[in-house]
């Protein structure tokens, strides 16, 4: 894009990354140094892989095509028509992993895709992945493939996947892909155009970090020091025995969220094959992650999609993201096994550079939707001494406390929000993504910080919030939350009372809104009707629910797996059935008439009339009689049984 596109003037075609061999021919090409074939629609947007992976690429001086959401059961036409590229294929399931965007938590087939024009379900296959890889290898044997995308960098190991309900090997193993690029693409792609151009071929690149590749038996290290080399217990091995597969993770988990890593080694197939993953980079400088995101994006979708609206597009069009990374840490949460614990933020003049152009897209009427990340209050926050840092192994910085060489100073957040409110092009900037109320309350040794952050929780829900702020204490059970990895309830109670306070100090009429989840491991039907009866004692209806979707890479699903937690070896309660999981599900929703006679029961099952009378105040005795086999709720209250739920 030259000097005068953006603000200047109307993006032309020419302005997006090219999708057909007539876009090539506009630019004065005969072919593309690599080709990105993508399972979502093209949005030349930061938000978006291709977008980024495409940009970072171009920023090095190569041609760079997109061939997004190919028809992969036709004649193949759409992998034929960009040709051969010069330098490698570039594969992406998107911007989720296909399994959790195609299937509900229940294993339903979704009838819609957010990263797909006009929400349209069935645009890619199940592991896009594998199935964009093995299509290009046949009409393209001699041409490298390198993955990328979370579907691949979750996958990069053995994983239990449970659409199949089976331990699957590394990505690698299933796919005939040459490279693996795991976590965030922009410095491993760097460095690989830089080995490229120095006359290295891919097959020969077996030592560049952040890349799973193929290895034999005979590579494996002998004697392998623990600090440079770690030689996992083998796929074949850990189909035998789970318990192995439960040890592999905790190497694997501890490995992606440390500065100075481990390689890991893990051999799986008959013919001796070998997957070596590289320690990953260390985490981006603010001139490396302000480079990528200063990078020419149209923030459009690519014209080809004139008339039609991507959901995914449409919730974060308005919306910057201040950081990458996560320290949380949860248990069930993906976010830091690909971005990685330690927070890459940007600096403030490319936040402010980013909202101006924001300001300048169609549509825009002065409302930035989110100022946020992946936690949204997590901006610039780091250990004090960072030579502890270097050596912790710890995935999360708050669980089952708040590290104390962690900085809490919320202060160079506030500095971003009142920087970016004070431009003129801006009416009100609001916080869509989650925050961490434990991080605003933590206790700080320093008077400072802590009187700091009552400000920033002050400013948050008084000037940030578009009518509902989302929270996620995830349950309300000790036991549970400690296999969470998540804080006390009791905080949640904390934060809820000062929200409530600002309101009604400021005249406001917002919503606090939390996230639970059912079924996760170690809750039970008995720990649901508790957390119902405790939210309906603080006045809320829950809405923002979901069962527990295990997911590869993360302690949940390793539990969900094996039954045994990886860090401790207890033993751990998981709802497994699909009667197990609507009867904790059901505790969601206490409120609606149609679920009161199958929660009494089991109440009454459980020998819990405390909660019964809890949640149904008005006539427990009655709901009792209700309950009773054989009997038959009044005519008024029948209804019909909820297909949705067989």
């Amino acid at each position: 894009m030259d000097s005068k596109s953006g603000a200047d003037r109307a993006p032309q075609l020419q302005d997006w990354l090219p999708t057909s061999r007539k876009e090539m021919e506009l630019r004065g090409w005969d072919c593309a140094d690599v080709i990105i074939f993508s399972g979502d629609a093209y949005v030349d947007h930061p938000s978006f892989a291709a977008a980024v992976v495409g940009r970072t690429l171009e920023s090095q001086g190569l041609r760079v095509a997109v061939v997004p959401q190919p028809n992969w059961r036709d004649d193949l036409r759409d992998f034929r028509k960009l040709g051969r590229p010069r330098l490698f294929f570039a594969v992406s399931a998107g911007a989720m992993d296909s399994m959790v965007n195609h299937y509900t938590a229940n294993k339903r087939l979704r009838s819609d895709d957010a990263y797909t024009p006009d929400g349209r379900a069935g645009m890619r296959p199940d592991m896009p992945s594998i199935v964009y890889t093995d299509i290009l290898k046949r009409l393209y044997p001699d041409v490298p493939v390198v993955l990328g995308g979370i579907e691949a960098s979750l996958r990069r190991l053995s994983h239990y996947d449970y659409w199949k309900d089976r331990l699957l090997p590394g990505m690698l193993m299933q796919s005939r892909a040459d490279m693996l690029i795991y976590g965030m693409g922009e410095l491993p792609l760097k460095e690989l155009v830089r080995r490229l151009n120095d006359g290295e071929r891919i097959p020969d690149i077996k030592d560049m970090p952040q890349t799973a590749v193929r290895m034999t038996v005979a590579d494996l290290p002998q004697s392998p020091n623990p600090d440079r080399d770690i030689v996992l217990a083998s796929y074949e091995d850990c189909l035998r025995d789970p318990s192995l597969q439960v040890a592999n993770f905790r190497h694997i988990e501890e490995e992606s969220n440390r500065i100075y890593a481990a390689s890991l080694w893990q051999a799986a197939g008959p013919d001796g094959e070998v997957t070596l993953v590289n320690p990953p980079f260390k985490p981006m400088t603010e001139a490396e992650i302000d480079e990528s995101f200063d990078l020419p994006y149209t923030r459009l979708p690519h014209p080809r999609y004139r008339g039609k609206t991507i959901p995914a597009y449409e919730m974060i069009k308005f919306s910057i993201n201040l950081h990458r990374g996560c320290f949380g840490g949860c248990a069930f949460c993906t976010i830091s096994a690909h971005q990685g614990k330690f927070i890459a933020s940007r600096s403030k003049e490319s936040v402010l550079r980013e909202v101006r152009k924001v300001a300048a897209l169609p549509g825009f009427k002065g409302y930035l939707s989110d100022l946020g990340g992946p936690s949204a209050n997590m901006y610039r926050m780091h250990g004090r001494d960072l030579r502890l840092c270097a050596r912790c192994r710890k995935p999360s910085c708050l669980h089952p406390a708040v590290c104390p060489n962690l900085d809490t100073d919320h202060s160079a957040l506030l500095d971003i929000y009142r920087a970016v409110d004070a431009l003129p092009e801006i009416k009100k900037s609001f916080i869509g993504s989650g925050v961490r109320y434990d991080l605003m309350l933590h206790r700080s040794k320093s008077d400072e910080v802590n009187r700091v952050n009552r400000i920033y929780a002050e400013e948050l829900i008084a000037r940030h919030v578009s009518g509902r702020l989302k929270v996620a204490p995830e349950h309300t059970a000790a036991a549970t939350l400690r296999v969470m990895r998540k804080p006390p309830f009791e905080l949640f109670g904390e934060f809820k009372k000062i929200f409530d306070e600002v309101n009604a100090r400021y005249h406001l009429n917002q919503q606090l809104i939390p996230y639970f989840i059912s079924s996760h491991p170690g809750s039970t039907a008995e720990s649901m009707a508790e957390l119902a009866a405790a939210t309906k004692d603080m006045d809320f209806r829950l809405e923002q629910v979901q069962d527990f979707t295990p997911t590869p890479m993360t302690v949940s699903s390793e539990i969900y797996y094996s039954g045994i937690h990886p860090y401790t070896g207890e033993k751990i309660f998981t709802a497994r059935t699909r009667d197990e999981k609507l009867g904790q599900r059901q505790f969601f929703f206490w409120y609606k008439p149609e679920c009161r006679q199958s929660i009494t029961a089991a109440l009454l099952a459980m020998g819990r009339r405390d909660l019964l009378a809890r949640l149904y105040p008005s006539n427990p005795s009655t709901a009792a009689r209700r309950s009773r086999p054989g009997s038959k709720p009044p005519a008024g209250n029948r209804r019909k049984p909820d297909k949705r739920r067989k």
